[in-house]
């Protein structure tokens, strides 16, 4: 699911905020005063991160009352408009 919605780059860059966790563990027990901005930049990543793995959802149209299109510039034939289940009044 993640190779169909495009996230691997979100994925990494929470990767990459781990990472700087682990950097700012190692640079805190040395005392080191520039130990902080790893910290603030690993906070940063993973609110990127986050967001960029939410957008497909804010970004998802409805197809029906069922389904949801994650990526609608794909599949644009698809896409009918949207029906009810309930008979229509004309019969």
């Amino acid at each position: 699911m993640i190779k169909v919605l495009k996230l691997q780059k979100a994925v990494y860059v929470i990767l990459v905020g781990v990472i700087g966790l682990i950097t700012y563990q190692v640079m805190s027990m040395n005392k080191l005063a520039s130990s902080v901005y790893v910290l603030q930049l690993s906070g940063l990543l993973f609110l990127i991160g986050s967001l960029w793995l939410i957008y497909p959802i804010f970004s998802a149209q409805k197809v029906n009352d069922k389904e949801v299109q994650l990526d609608p510039e794909k599949h644009q034939e698809i896409i009918d408009p949207i029906t009810s289940s309930q008979p229509s009044a004309d019969r």
